[in-house]
């Protein structure tokens, strides 16, 4: 394809990661893919395009500034970074799962500082770059059980939403919000009585693709555009 770009992904071994990894590769874009599950990352690299495997743990600063700085060395620019790690321990308050807790905002709000951290020298030196935000439908409303999950949400989507504002508009920002989609993300949850009611929640999701699709067309759009926040959910979501 003519406008093949460079694009970077965070926990990209599963769920929403990996499909859109597996989209973005069959569309010849040239894919840096980053986790922890560097073996999930290798499959998703057998399986053909211009894919390159990095082990990353977004937590770590300066773990994060290596992989966005090797990916510029290796090929000579990084024109989109999705923003997608997090996870999603739930719990009620009074149950006080405080290290699950800081997992969260370490991951969820620390990961994504990260990155832009990481990223945004070499998009302002290159006059053009794209920030992809993966946050959440509990950035905009929250539930029982998911008052720290929704807060780490509310906080990327505040983030991100303040970083589109102050660049330059030669780069781009785009937040995307899902709803329940498919993923391992809820097996995470220690708490039985998240547990239990994540399972009846995810009775009706939908799969990663859905999702992967809207950031293709987030980053597939001329310059000019910015799409600045898409929310994919089940029709049964309400």
């Amino acid at each position: 394809m003519t406008d093949a770009k460079t694009i970077l992904i965070t926990g990209a071994s599963s769920g929403i990661g990996a499909a859109t990894a597996r989209l973005l590769a069959d569309q010849g874009h040239t894919l840096v893919l980053g986790a922890r599950r560097t073996d999930r990352l290798e499959a998703i690299r057998d399986a053909g395009g211009d894919v390159h495997v990095d082990r990353l743990d977004v937590t770590d600063r300066a773990d994060v500034t290596r992989f966005v700085d090797a990916a510029v060395r290796n090929h000579g620019r990084v024109d989109v970074l999705i923003n997608n790690a997090g996870v999603m321990p739930l719990s009620r308050l009074d149950a006080l799962l405080v290290d699950e807790w800081d997992r969260m905002i370490d991951v969820n709000v620390r990961g994504l500082l990260h990155g832009i951290a990481a990223a945004l020298p070499h998009f302002q030196r290159q006059g053009s770059g794209h920030f992809v935000t993966v946050a959440s439908i509990g950035a905009h409303e929250v539930s029982p059980t998911a008052a720290v999950y929704c807060g780490t949400k509310y906080a990327a989507w505040a983030i991100t939403e303040g970083l589109r504002q102050e660049v330059d508009p030669s780069i781009r920002v785009t937040t995307i919000s899902p709803g329940v989609v498919e993923s391992e993300l809820a097996e995470s949850i220690s708490d039985p009585v998240a547990r239990g009611e994540m399972r009846v929640y995810r009775a009706n999701s939908i799969p990663g693709d859905a999702i992967a699709r809207a950031v293709s067309y987030a980053i597939g759009e001329p310059d000019g555009v910015d799409v600045n926040e898409v929310v994919v959910r089940p029709t049964r979501q309400r």
